[in-house]
């Protein structure tokens, strides 16, 4: 009598799973916000933002000195990662969103936030693993939010001492603010120099003032 060939079931979706798998260089993602399945994806080439090299346009530059807003870290985690699913098609199902939670609550997770008038303006957020941020999404409803989320979030790392900032996949508009792509090979030797550091994503103050900020972005307006 046939017999089908046995397959085990993957694991389920845990906070550490998730871990290991960013320290692997891999990363897992949905087909929709409805959708239970999962897979992992591995990219050939890969994004990034070079530290040191975040495009500040003279006008986010004038914007930020500006002012008129509040960059907080970690307010509202919860409501900022609903904000990046809150698209159509969004990567972040059910299992995703509980395990971005949990590893909040380890402090493994962080956001860096823009409010406006009260309310939740833009924000950026991710996963630290030693010296390596890994960059989940952004999302803005106000003119610019996101792009004052990112030039917080890149002082921060600066601050201190990440050494890589992994943005999964490049996009037009992350390549107009400085991110590249490198090949697999490039960004597993960076994810494993990113790896025996150890990075401190609290260590900026809260409320550092714009022109500090700046500053640590360690680049050049233009």
């Amino acid at each position: 009598m046939a017999h089908d060939m046995y397959r085990p079931a993957p694991p389920p979706l845990s906070p550490s799973l998730m871990l290991r798998a960013y320290a692997a260089g891999i990363f897992p993602m949905s087909e929709g916000a409805n959708d239970p399945a999962l897979f992992w994806v591995d990219p050939q080439r890969r994004g990034i933002f070079p530290l040191d090299g975040f495009h500040v346009s003279r006008s986010l530059a004038r914007r930020i000195r500006q002012g008129g807003f509040e960059v907080r870290v970690n307010s509202d985690f919860a409501g900022t990662v609903a904000a990046c699913a809150d698209r159509d098609p969004t990567w972040i199902n059910a299992d995703i969103y509980r395990c971005y939670m949990s590893l909040h609550s380890m402090g493994r997770a962080h956001s860096v936030e823009v409010w406006q008038d009260g309310e939740l303006a833009g924000g950026v957020f991710g996963i630290v693993l030693g010296g390596a941020w890994f960059g989940e999404s952004m999302f803005s409803r106000r003119t610019d939010a996101s792009k004052i989320a990112l030039a917080w979030l890149i002082a921060r790392l600066n601050y201190g001492g990440f050494r890589l900032f992994d943005t999964q996949f490049v996009t037009e508009h992350l390549q107009s603010l400085g991110a590249v792509e490198i090949s697999r090979t490039r960004y597993r030797e960076a994810l494993r120099d990113a790896l025996e550091a150890r990075g401190d994503f609290l260590a900026m103050p809260v409320g550092l003032p714009a022109q500090d900020v700046l500053a640590h972005l360690s680049t050049q307006t233009s």
